[in-house]
């Protein structure tokens, strides 16, 4: 933003305020500021003249506010450049020049003149600005202690340096005057100590105006408390939060630890990672940053200057830098010249655009270390090999993917053992029902009559077919066999089939009673619990309840924890609205 900006002096505006009691400027209305814009906006697409300063130069309008506004003690008039230019000489002013200061005793004051300091009677200042000490008697009223005026610059007689000069008027032959005077006092002091001494030669002199650097002892730095009689310095490094040094490892092997100073350069705790230490020694510090940076620069100043190259790192440290950059550019065109030359004269330039040997031999030599827990302390880790196909997604509020569970010939989900795909994970933790389970969950009646009709099935079909097995053979093997061998063979069929019915019917039972006993269990657990609120809720008056009586600190058996399981709600089963409660 380039708009020009014309800024009038603050003395300017007092001045005219004093003068001529005119209103102060006003504001710039928004209709102004939008016409300006345009202005500067169509100067800067080129429909609209360029600014002109008074010299009769084109500004342009694409300059920078805060290169072509001037400041206010300039006293521009309208847009100008003048102030970004070369002045002249006759334009800086008389740096030189000497101007009156202090008092003006050219004038003898005898009285007291209207419009003077009440205070002292100078007509240069009012008593509000007086810095005289305020009198008892007002310079108003005792005319005979007027004070002499001071000598004002008059700001059209000066420049904006010239007014600002601190050593204007200045005589340096007066320098002469001051050390003179020093000298003289020195002189009277010695004296006065050399009399002392002689009329009193065993009397202390103290060194309070000898010694003048007596007070430096007394000032303590930070971090340190001198002992100016002792001379002794005793630093206080360490907040007294933070953990001491000596204590980070109590091995007497380790680190070594100077009391004196209160400095441990070595590592504590080397077997420590770097990440997991809180403290590395104090020569990790020491060669961190910009350090090994300035070790460098300061090695080649050595080699260069053994070389008779005239640079020193503290004297010059840009033209050293310039030099180490320089120096660094042509080592390494030397390098690249070396090896274009080598492969323009023996060739093989085939055999440095090989890929890499990692690709080469499949192999690499990234060193990884890891930790007794499997951590990576050092290198990293090598990036597991992922197939093409999308891994690690799992839908349906499933922890594992279809097909991570195998039962009965079927495969599920294993996080909620399903056997249904794209089903919705309940968190079911058991496995679904076999078909030997499934007999569990029958009523007894039921399980027994239904055992006894398919046990009678069974033999029906059973004695069929061997009634139909033994007429085909006997019809077959008629003329080769015997009626004796035909009954040894229908009596040994009928043990083995008469110990298979003993086997099923054993296991039959077994089963059932474990799914009965394990239904009374259930119901035994349900009722203690019901009793228990019961028992509760009866006890009305809290001076007849026992200690404790609401809780119960027995572990919860595995019945109960099936039980809770069975009958808790899930809120994340989205069928959950649609079951009828």
């Amino acid at each position: 933003m380039s708009s020009q900006t014309i800024r009038t002096p603050v003395s300017q505006i007092i001045h005219s305020k004093e003068t001529v009691d005119d209103e102060e400027p006003k504001k710039k209305s928004r209709e102004d500021w939008r016409k300006a814009k345009e202005l500067e906006e169509a100067r800067k697409a080129g429909t609209a003249p360029a600014a002109v300063d008074e010299e009769g130069r084109d500004i342009n309008p694409h300059i920078p506010q805060y290169i072509a506004n001037a400041p206010w003690y300039y006293g521009a008039q309208g847009p100008t450049l003048k102030h970004q230019r070369p002045q002249r000489e006759e334009d800086k002013g008389e740096l030189s020049k000497k101007l009156p200061k202090g008092l003006d005793t050219s004038r003898l004051v005898t009285k007291f003149r209207k419009g003077a300091c009440e205070n002292c009677g100078a007509m240069t200042h009012k008593r509000k600005d007086c810095l005289e000490r305020p009198r008892k008697v007002l310079a108003k009223y005792a005319n005979s202690l007027v004070v002499h005026d001071e000598h004002i610059v008059q700001d059209e007689a000066v420049n904006y340096d010239e007014k600002r000069d601190r050593w204007s008027s200045y005589d340096p032959a007066n320098h002469r005057e001051i050390i003179e005077e020093y000298e003289k006092v020195e002189e009277a002091k010695r004296q006065l100590k050399a009399e002392k001494l002689k009329n009193d030669p065993d009397a202390e002199i103290s060194d309070d105006d000898g010694n003048e650097d007596k007070y430096v002892d007394e000032v303590d730095m930070p971090g340190t408390k001198v002992d100016s009689k002792q001379r002794i310095t005793v630093r206080n490094l360490r907040i007294r939060e933070d953990t001491a040094k000596y204590l980070r490892n109590l091995d007497p092997n380790s680190a070594y630890y100077d009391p004196k100073t209160r400095s441990m350069r070595d590592n504590p705790n080397p077997q420590v990672p770097a990440e997991e230490s809180e403290f590395d020694g104090e020569n990790f510090v020491r060669f961190t940053g910009d350090t090994t940076k300035h070790a460098a620069a300061q090695l080649f100043a050595w080699e260069a200057h053994g070389k008779g190259v005239d640079v020193h790192l503290l004297a010059e440290p840009t033209k050293l830098e310039l030099l180490q950059k320089e120096y660094e550019k042509k080592k390494e065109q030397f390098k690249s010249s070396t090896k274009e030359h080598i492969v323009e004269k023996y060739g093989g330039e085939e055999h440095l655009q090989a890929p890499p040997k990692s690709l080469l031999l499949a192999q690499t030599e990234d060193y990884i270390e890891y930790s007794r827990s499997g951590k990576v302390i050092k290198g990293m880790e090598k990036p597991k090999a992922r197939s093409i196909y999308e891994e690690d997604i799992y839908l349906s509020n499933h922890t594992a993917v279809w097909g991570s569970y195998w039962n009965g010939g079927r495969w599920g989900y294993k996080c909620c053992k399903s056997f249904i795909k794209n089903s919705y994970c309940v968190g079911i933790k058991e496995p679904e029902l076999t078909a030997d389970l499934m007999i569990k969950g029958l009523d007894k009646n039921n399980s027994l009559k239904g055992d006894n009709t398919t046990r009678e099935v069974s033999e029906d079909s059973s004695k069929k077919s061997l009634e139909e097995s033994l007429s085909s053979s006997t019809s077959s093997s008629s003329s080769s066999e015997n009626e004796e061998e035909l009954q040894k063979r229908v009596s040994t069929h009928k043990k083995t089939k008469k110990k298979f019915k003993k086997r099923e019917r054993k296991r039959m039972k077994k089963l059932i009673k474990k799914e009965n006993k394990r239904t009374e269990e259930q119901q035994k657990a349900l009722n203690e619990k019901n009793k228990e609120s019961l028992t509760v809720e009866e006890i009305m008056d809290d001076r007849k309840r026992p200690y404790n009586s609401m809780y119960d600190i027995k572990a919860p058996s595995e019945r109960e924890i099936e039980e809770w399981q069975r009958k808790r709600t899930r809120a994340e089963d989205p069928m959950l609205q649609f079951i009828d409660k």
